[in-house]
């Protein structure tokens, strides 16, 4: 996928657009479902467009939240969204409308990853191992552990799934088609992440 405009030559800034989609066009109804927008949305329909964005503006943050992008969430959402109007002739309407969605913001995740310097450090956090023996500090850690941090304990592949099954509400198909990987790996990956969180919870209130 080629990269994203520069700034300066985005169609879209986030912001405006979610003021403007408190003026949409009568044209277009709220209800209308995605496909149907995006067929818009092809077609060059920005109020449609908008309406897109005022609908999944909330889960896209969520899902940047949940990867452990929060404090850049609102530029990723906005990546996502502006990569979203340029790539929209390539959208098939044979696809879901999220899958398509998903993708692009995974994408944006990963190229902020790469931008930032980070996916050594990232990759490397994830993997290291807890050791067995707790001294105080990682004791208390541990006992302040929520949902967040036991996320950000997981390996990337683990906490990739988890996000988009359980807090983004994904089907295990639909996952598949945006990880690029079979369904059965996608199962076995939420069960391996639900074991480990268990596992962690688990030490957390031994």
């Amino acid at each position: 996928m080629p990269p994203p405009p520069r700034a300066s030559k985005r169609l879209f800034f986030f912001g405006e657009l979610v003021q403007e989609c408190l003026f949409m066009s009568d044209s277009v109804q709220p209800e209308t479902d995605d496909f149907a927008l995006m067929a818009q949305v092809r077609a060059g329909r920005e109020d449609a467009f908008r309406v897109l964005v005022e609908r999944h503006r909330r889960p896209v943050l969520n899902f940047f939240a949940r990867m452990g992008a929060s404090h850049h969430g609102e530029d990723l959402a906005q990546e996502t969204f502006v990569r979203l109007w340029n790539y929209r002739k390539k959208y098939k309407p044979s696809a879901k409308f999220t899958t398509f969605l998903y993708v692009l913001a995974r994408h944006a995740w990963l190229d902020f990853v790469r931008r930032q310097i980070r996916f050594k450090l990232f990759t490397d956090r994830y993997r290291e191992e807890i050791p067995a023996s707790t001294d105080g500090g990682l004791g208390q850690l541990r006992r302040k552990l929520d949902v967040q941090a036991a996320l950000d304990r997981l390996s990337p592949k683990l906490r990739e799934v988890l996000v988009l099954a359980v807090h983004q509400g994904l089907a295990y198909d639909e996952i598949a088609e945006i990880l690029r990987i079979p369904v059965g790996t996608v199962k076995s990956r939420v069960f391996n992440a639900l074991s480990t969180l268990e596992e962690l919870f688990h030490e957390d209130h031994a």
